[in-house]
């Protein structure tokens, strides 16, 4: 009993502290400014997303959110940059699942795994394009797999932001449905993807549907073959869907963008960043900015669901992974 006594009021103190240093935080949080990182090169889509982000964020949380770029080993350099920084909430990420769930499972070199982050608050969604070189004799997805077939000797290929990226596991994935093959060509990110497809380097590539990739169709930089959506996009309604071509089935892929922290950012920062993404989801300017780079804003959403959320890509994208004998590399 003495010794407990003894420890009561020391034990009083540091609850009462770590209550304090949490209610501190929640109102303090920020007292200077933020950086947004993104792990692709400026110029790509993630990266012009998360430039029409940023903005909503500075004027919710009350201080400059500056964006910046980390690019390499498929997201893994910016990601580790996030998890190498205090985890205070000063150092947050516009992510996907490529650099989040995708590289760990392909490249060795990536030394963290998807639960080293957690989700603040979804920011957008997008489905992929199935896209070819101007100049390649095809107009849809069956034309596509007739020219590879005829092509044994000279095998077509594709682009992608890297070994295990989205881009990377559905063409992998749409060659083992349709039985062609293909000469896979990673690049460091969707800016010079984007720049050798419309340059006729490389013959096609999945690239979703945001930043510059709606304007560089309209402009005929490069042909629309298939969408991975549910149904046809908006803007393109004479591009079939993937399912449409009955050669794969069930083939509905789509990305995300999100704000995501180190999994040990304090709670009540958390809370407040989380706050601000949903606040400016609810304002239709900054939907209508979302909306005109071609992307589906989300829905204001829980912590809880947005855990959730996480989680299942986590699962579906592994799965994906197994399904092709992705290793890593």
């Amino acid at each position: 009993m003495p010794l407990i006594r003894n420890w009561l009021p020391l034990l009083l103190v540091v609850v009462s502290t770590a209550l304090c240093c949490t209610a501190q935080a929640q109102q303090t949080y920020p007292t200077r400014p933020i950086t947004l990182l993104v792990p692709f090169p400026a110029g790509g889509q993630a990266d012009a997303l998360a430039r029409a982000t940023a903005p909503a964020l500075q004027k919710e949380l009350g201080q400059p959110v500056i964006v910046e770029n980390t690019a390499g080993v498929g997201g893994a350099l910016g990601a580790q940059r996030v998890l190498n920084a205090p985890p205070d909430g000063y150092t947050l990420m516009f992510g996907t699942p490529i650099e989040l769930i995708q590289t760990p499972m392909a490249v060795a070199g990536a030394r963290y795994q998807p639960d080293a982050f957690r989700m603040v608050a979804p920011v957008l969604s997008t489905y992929l394009m199935m896209v070819v070189r101007s100049e390649l004799p095809v107009n849809n997805v069956a034309e596509f797999v007739a020219l590879a077939r005829s092509r044994a000797a000279n095998e077509l290929n594709y682009g992608s932001v890297g070994r295990g990226s989205a881009y990377h596991l559905v063409a992998e994935r749409f060659a083992q449905d349709t039985g062609v093959k293909m000469v896979h060509v990673p690049y460091r990110g969707a800016q010079q993807m984007i720049t050798d497809l419309a340059g006729g380097q490389i013959d096609m590539g999945f690239l979703a549907m945001g930043g510059p990739v709606p304007g560089l169709l309209q402009t005929g930089k490069f042909k629309a073959i298939g969408y991975t959506g549910t149904t046809r996009h908006p803007a393109f309604p004479n591009v079939a869907t993937l399912n449409e071509s009955k050669l794969v089935k069930d083939f509905n892929f789509d990305l995300w963008g999100a704000v995501m922290a180190h999994r040990n950012v304090p709670e009540a920062v958390v809370a407040k960043v989380h706050a601000a993404v949903n606040t400016a989801l609810r304002q239709p300017q900054f939907r209508k900015n979302l909306e005109a780079t071609g992307v589906i804003p989300a829905e204001p959403t829980s912590l809880a669901r947005a855990a959730t959320f996480y989680a299942s890509e986590t699962v579906r994208y592994q799965r994906v992974g197994k399904s092709i004998d992705l290793q890593p590399e």
